[in-house]
């Protein structure tokens, strides 16, 4: 069997990739305080492999100084969230929308009793009510409505939690900070929902191990920063 054909990217697409993966560098760039030179030496190496090309320097100052505008500096209230944040991943993990009416909302209820020691999240709208579950339970969960009640059916989803400390209630754009990371690395986020503290993002099960590390590298970079 032949190795899959990587496909490259331009310098200043692969610049954005590497900065969007390091939160000092994102603020040293947005706060102009970073040399751009010894961030560019310091993005040669990755840039250089996910273009497949020798870079210069010159050309790589260009593309971070262009990139300067794409990022915001993050407040220290928010900082001090993200920094004391743990992220917790579940995968094989299943999600159905069913139209919302008064048959869905006794079906649902009776799910949640029927298996209250597994894993299941509901959200409800105003015209539907979405689950997300352990993938094994998927032919049980969807037997108990109708095919033309559901919406949608996914299954090879994971659900990935960040648990927060309590002053995340009271902190507005913390839950951004965690969406704009995981969308930065071109991660579609299928469904997520918060419930006190904690806040579940589900993306598809090939996504999750870079959805992981893009929320495992923010709350690092927080660390380093708070510290």
């Amino acid at each position: 069997m032949s190795d899959p054909i990587q496909v490259k990217i331009s310098i200043a697409q692969a610049v954005r990739d590497a900065i969007d993966s390091d939160l000092s560098i994102q603020d040293s760039v947005q706060r102009s305080y970073g040399n751009l030179t010894a961030i560019a030496r310091l993005l040669k190496k990755t840039v250089e492999e996910k273009t497949g090309k020798k870079t210069n320097i010159d050309s790589l100052v260009t593309a971070v100084k262009r990139s300067r505008g794409l990022y915001k500096g993050i407040p220290k209230e928010i900082i001090s969230v993200v920094s004391e944040s743990i992220v917790n991943v579940r995968t094989h993990v299943a999600k159905i929308s069913v139209e919302k009416n008064k048959k869905a909302l006794e079906s649902i209820g009776r799910t949640i009793i029927g298996y209250r020691e597994e894993f299941i999240q509901v959200s409800e709208s105003v015209s539907a009510i979405t689950l997300v579950f352990d993938q094994r339970l998927l032919n049980e969960v969807k037997s108990m409505f109708k095919e033309e009640e559901l919406l949608e059916n996914k299954s090879d989803l994971a659900a990935i939690t960040v648990q927060s400390p309590l002053e995340i209630i009271q902190t507005p754009g913390c839950a951004i900070t965690f969406y704009n990371q995981v969308s930065r690395r071109r991660i579609n986020i299928e469904d997520t929902t918060s419930c006190y503290t904690d806040t579940i993002l589900i993306v598809k099960m090939i996504d999750a191990g870079k959805a992981f590390q893009a929320l495992t590298d923010l709350i690092s970079a927080s660390q380093r920063r708070k510290n």
